[in-house]
């Protein structure tokens, strides 16, 4: 399973109110009026802001991209309280937001968003200040009793990029304490991350889908994301209903 060419399409195409893809490149809309986060371009859609997606500095947008399928399934619903790990320095946190919460939080979501490093911290807690419902964390990813009281249900959607060994384990942890059954988990997983005695990548990741299936979850795709990401794939996994 992996991504590959699509067919193009003419005119912007809507992967929700606030996400579009003009020319093969994202947009979203801009959550702050006039405000780039990483030095991103701004420009106008149908009278609104939007700020493009760079699919270079974020796994999320290269699956996007890349995915065989709808890009939309990808994202979580507008309005959900959602988890991310290994949120990082807010890149594809930024664009996340747009989506799942909008404008002053007008749709109402709220986006955890957990890192271990305290400069990238200090970035979300930045980015949060004209963000109401982003929730920045300093904490580590495998320690869900340090931070876990801030998801006091269990969420629709988590994404997980941390660059650490045991990615796999952290993951499974995670769906198994926070993702609701029939939920969607994302598992962006970097080779060299992982500890591997087989041969090749090829064979990492077909371990890693073939443990994901053991665990009892279906994994709906494998995207690789060659050519924005080098070295990874996104594994797009639903958690199986009790």
């Amino acid at each position: 399973m992996g991504g590959g060419k699509k067919r193009r399409q003419r005119g912007p195409q809507h992967f929700s109110s606030t996400v579009r893809l003009e020319r093969r490149t994202l947009w979203t809309q801009n959550a702050v009026s006039g405000k780039a986060v990483y030095g991103e371009s701004l420009r106008r859609f149908g009278g609104e802001e939007h700020r493009r997606w760079d699919p270079t500095r974020s796994k999320l947008g290269a699956g996007m991209l890349r995915t065989n399928r709808d890009p939309s399934l990808l994202l979580p619903p507008q309005g959900a309280t959602v988890l991310y790990l290994g949120a990082g320095h807010g890149t594809s946190v930024s664009h996340l937001y747009d989506h799942l919460c909008g404008a002053s939080n007008r749709f109402g979501g709220r986006l955890v968003c957990v890192d271990l490093a305290p400069r990238c911290l200090r970035d979300l807690t930045f980015m949060a200040k004209q963000r109401p419902g982003l929730v920045p964390v300093l904490g580590d990813a495998r320690q869900h009793a340090a931070w876990g009281v801030l998801l006091p249900t269990r969420v629709p959607w988590m994404f997980q990029d941390v660059a650490q060994a045991g990615q796999v384990d952290i993951f499974l942890s995670a769906c198994e304490r926070f993702l609701q059954p029939g939920g969607l988990g994302l598992l962006s997983l970097k080779a060299a991350s992982e500890r591997w005695t087989g041969e090749g990548e090829s064979a990492l990741f077909s371990s890693v889908e073939q443990r994901l299936l053991d665990s009892g979850h279906d994994v709906e795709e494998v995207i690789e994301l060659t050519g924005y990401e080098d070295n990874h794939r996104l594994f797009v996994v639903r958690k199986m209903e009790a």
